[in-house]
């Protein structure tokens, strides 16, 4: 989980560079009296906005949806307890009857086989939860009006 925190602040913060070093090196080199750099504001709204492109303004909602807001994140609570259930129900009890048996090929890829469904399940509600109930529940709430996350 850290690492994949750690590689989205390395790419939100080569897109920060990569967009404003060509300005500041632009305005520099036309000896022009003020520089162009981002105010602290932009960047830690660019950091938790849900986009990977730096852009000084980003399109905004009016308003806050809270009803949407805890409608996501609802969902996204609902997504963790089926996942769990869909583990609980389906794949520990493969694991525990495998562990108290002694080994054979068979035994083993038929623990797997029974596995592959529930583990596509969980994958398929991890990522419906994440991509989409988590980043639109906290675009909301930056009022981020830009969600083209599937594009």
């Amino acid at each position: 989980f850290l690492f994949v925190l750690q590689v989205r602040l390395v790419m939100k913060a080569h897109s920060f560079v990569r967009e404003n070093v060509p300005r500041v090196l632009s305005s520099v080199k036309d000896k022009s009296s003020t520089v162009p750099i981002p105010r602290i504001s932009q960047y830690l709204y660019f950091l938790f906005a849900p986009t990977l492109i730096y852009r000084d303004n980003y399109p905004r909602n009016p308003m806050i949806r809270w009803g949407y807001v805890a409608t996501k994140f609802a969902q996204v609570l609902g997504s963790l307890f089926y996942a769990y259930y869909i583990f609980v129900r389906l794949c520990i009890p493969q694991f525990r009857n495998s562990s108290q048996e002694t080994f054979n090929l068979r035994g083993l890829v038929l623990c797997i086989f029974n596995s592959i469904l529930p583990g596509v399940l969980i994958l398929f509600l991890v990522f419906f939860a994440f991509l989409h109930c988590w980043l639109n529940a906290f675009a909301e709430m930056l009022r981020f009006a830009d969600r083209m996350f599937y594009k």
